[in-house]
C-alpha cells in the first residue's frame, strides 16, 4: 500500500513539473516560430525579386522548404489561393493555423495580406521589408518574454506538484 501511495504522489509530482514544462514552452516555440517567419519572408522577398514564380508558387516552395507550424502557414496559404486572391487566403490562413504566435504577431504578419499580388514589385518588397522590420521587434520582445516566464513556470510546476504531494501526505 505504501508503495502505491509514494508512486501516485511521484506521478502527480512528475506531472505537474512537466504540465510547467509544456507551458513554459510555448515562450520558446514563439521565438522560432517568429525568426522561421522572418527566415520564410526573406525568401520570398528573393523569389519575387529575382524569379517570375507566381505568388501560389512561390508559396509552395517556401513550405515545402520551412516546415514547422510557419512551413504549413505558406503551404496552406498556397492551396487557398487557388480558390481565393492571395490576401484573403493568407489572412484566413494566419488565423486558422495553430501555432505559438500571439494576436499581435499574427496582426502584423496578415497586414502582409493587404499588398499580397495586388501591388507591383516594389510595393510587394517595401510591404514585406516593414513586416520583417515588426518582425525583429516582435523577436525581440518574444525574447525578453521568454527569458522572464519560461523559468518562472517550469519553477511554479514543480512548486504546485510539491503543494500538492505535501498536502496529500
Amino acid at each position: 500500500m505504501f508503495f502505491i501511495k509514494v508512486f501516485i504522489l511521484l506521478f502527480i509530482f512528475l506531472g505537474s513539473l512537466q504540465a510547467g514544462k509544456i507551458i513554459a514552452k510555448k515562450y520558446s516555440n514563439r521565438v522560432i516560430e517568429l525568426k522561421e517567419m522572418k527566415n520564410a519572408l526573406n525568401m520570398f522577398l528573393t523569389k519575387i525579386k529575382f524569379t517570375y514564380e507566381s505568388v501560389p508558387e512561390s508559396f509552395q516552395e517556401i513550405g515545402n522548404n520551412i516546415g514547422g507550424n510557419i512551413g504549413k502557414i505558406f503551404g496552406t496559404a498556397s492551396e487557398n489561393m487557388k480558390e481565393k486572391s492571395a490576401g484573403e487566403a493568407w489572412e484566413e490562413t494566419i488565423e486558422k493555423v495553430e501555432t505559438s504566435l500571439t494576436e499581435e504577431d499574427k496582426g502584423i504578419i496578415k497586414s502582409l495580406g493587404r499588398m499580397l499580388g495586388k501591388t507591383d514589385l516594389e510595393g510587394q518588397v517595401s510591404e514585406i521589408k516593414l513586416v520583417q522590420d515588426f518582425l525583429n521587434t516582435q523577436i525581440e520582445l518574444a525574447e525578453k518574454e521568454k527569458q522572464k516566464n519560461e523559468k518562472l513556470y517550469k519553477t511554479l510546476g514543480g512548486v504546485v506538484g510539491l503543494a500538492i504531494v505535501i498536502i496529500l501526505v
